[in-house]
């Protein structure tokens, strides 16, 4: 009996410190978690500014190539002409000299943001001007059968060197577009490798902590082994005192059995689980829920699950429309809603409702506006439907009088708790904020008369997408 006691002592003894161990190895686990989450977010707005800004250097060097194409297309229009004096040789130098102050023009106005491209194009438009003048006079003297007196102007070179010095100084543009082409190629290859490096890290984390849960289903098991083996060595050891223990023994050991189906069942869907959801975290998540016996870990595995999901499902469900660059806010949200209803484990108690606006938005502001929207909604169903509590979320975006975006979220839940018991803001909270602020918004809370609480976000900074004429007349 003393061998089994002191046994047990020093289990009790080693546990704290194995606890202390294991929650350690949880927490910084969630924290890699959410860290590499982030990351990949940040990661991928930078992709998305650089992808737009290789766009736009492809659209400058098009612009550049397609300047040099109509002058040399204008000059050899104009010496054909010169030549054979064929009106087609004619059409097609008007034809070509028609479009050069408009693409002059329109090369300036994309290369406005960079002063050194800007000062290159405007260093050539007199000489650009210069040229269209000397080629202009030499077809009006043909035109008008005065052909030795264009022979004679175009063999003083003027204009050679005009076009000389002119293509020149395009090359050099078009050459500087090119580096700058393989300096943003370089750097968005960096960028990717970086989020691959964030998802590496997510997985590793998410491995380590499904290890750790493991490892801490693997030791109750066997403490619960040894607590019934000890029971049966003491119900042996002490037939005297059957009598007065038996009851207590009977419970202690109906106790012990049921405790330890559990723990068996649940290793066997751990391992189950494991095996087949390795390759998401969203899952990986929700399956260490499962298994922890604390409630602040299943708050926090819980809150971190929909954060994850939340962030997965924005990207997955982003489709964007047919200019490649935006996405209907409407079609977008719903689903992401869709994807949130079915994460509910408790067969939807609490129904969402939609009521979303058309509205166009940027890629980028898309996938935000998703993971906004997400926060909002995971918020509500943990904090506003406490028991098993079943209601209504309704979840609106649309513009106000003044043609804002605004976003609502709506519950008939418990509503917002005092002010003097509200405490510090919780993750959630601070993450909403955040998110708000990237579109100049804040977050509003209130409490509607008939009961629930009301978020409500302008989103001023939420622009409306690109008109098309805008586009074309980049292009």
């Amino acid at each position: 009996m003393s061998v089994v006691t002191d046994r047990a002592q020093r289990s009790d003894a080693i546990k704290p410190g194995r606890r202390a161990t294991r929650r350690l190895a949880i927490w910084v686990s969630l924290g890699l978690l959410c860290l590499a989450a982030v990351a990949a977010l940040m990661l991928m707005q930078g992709i998305d500014r650089q992808l737009n800004d290789i766009t736009k250097t492809y659209a400058v060097r098009n612009a550049a190539r397609e300047l040099t194409h109509a002058l040399s297309q204008a000059e050899a229009s104009q010496r054909g002409y010169m030549l054979t004096a064929d009106p087609q040789f004619l059409q097609l130098y008007r034809d070509a000299v028609s479009g050069l102050d408009s693409r002059v023009a329109t090369l300036l106005d994309m290369t406005a943001d960079d002063q050194g491209q800007s000062a290159r194009v405007a260093s050539i438009t007199g000489d650009i001007s210069s040229k269209m003048a000397e080629m202009n006079r030499t077809v009006e003297l043909v035109t008008t059968e005065r052909g030795e007196e264009a022979q004679t102007l175009t063999e003083t070179g003027m204009g050679a060197r005009l076009m000389a010095e002119v293509s020149a100084t395009l090359e050099d543009f078009i050459a500087e577009e090119d580096a700058k082409l393989a300096s943003r190629n370089a750097a968005i290859d960096q960028t990717r490798t970086g989020l691959v490096a964030a998802l590496i890290a997510a997985l590793v984390a998410a491995a380590i902590l499904a290890y750790a849960l493991l490892m801490r289903s693997q030791k109750q098991v066997s403490t619960l082994t040894q607590r019934q083996r000890g029971l049966l060595t003491q119900n042996e050891a002490l037939e005297a005192e059957v009598a007065e223990r038996t009851r207590d023994i009977e419970e202690a050991r109906a106790r012990a059995e049921r405790e330890r189906q559990r723990v068996e069942a649940l290793l066997q869907d751990t391992n189950h689980r494991i095996g087949n959801s390795l390759a998401t975290v969203s899952s990986l998540l929700a399956l260490q829920m499962m298994r922890s016996g604390s409630e602040a870990v299943r708050t926090a595995l819980e809150a971190a699950r929909l954060r994850v999901h939340a962030v997965a499902s924005a990207h997955r469900r982003l489709r964007l429309g047919s200019d490649l660059e935006t996405a209907s806010a409407d079609e977008f949200l719903s689903a992401v809603l869709e994807d949130l209803a079915e994460t509910q484990t408790d067969g939807g108690r609490v129904k969402l409702r939609h009521d979303l606006a058309p509205i166009e938005v940027s890629a980028r502001d898309a996938t935000t506006l998703g993971i906004l929207v997400g926060e909002l909604v995971t918020n509500a169903l943990k904090y506003a439907f406490p028991d098993n509590g079943r209601g209504e979320i309704a979840v609106t975006f649309g513009r106000n009088d003044e043609g804002i975006p605004v976003l609502t979220v709506k519950d008939d839940g418990v509503g917002m708790p005092p002010a003097d018991d509200a405490g510090e803001p919780g993750l959630g909270s601070v993450i909403i904020r955040q998110l708000s602020e990237q579109f100049g918004g804040n977050p509003g809370y209130r409490t509607p008369a008939e009961g629930g609480t009301e978020v409500v976000i302008v989103l001023p900074e939420l622009g409306p997408a690109p008109a098309p004429s805008q586009k074309d007349d980049l292009l």
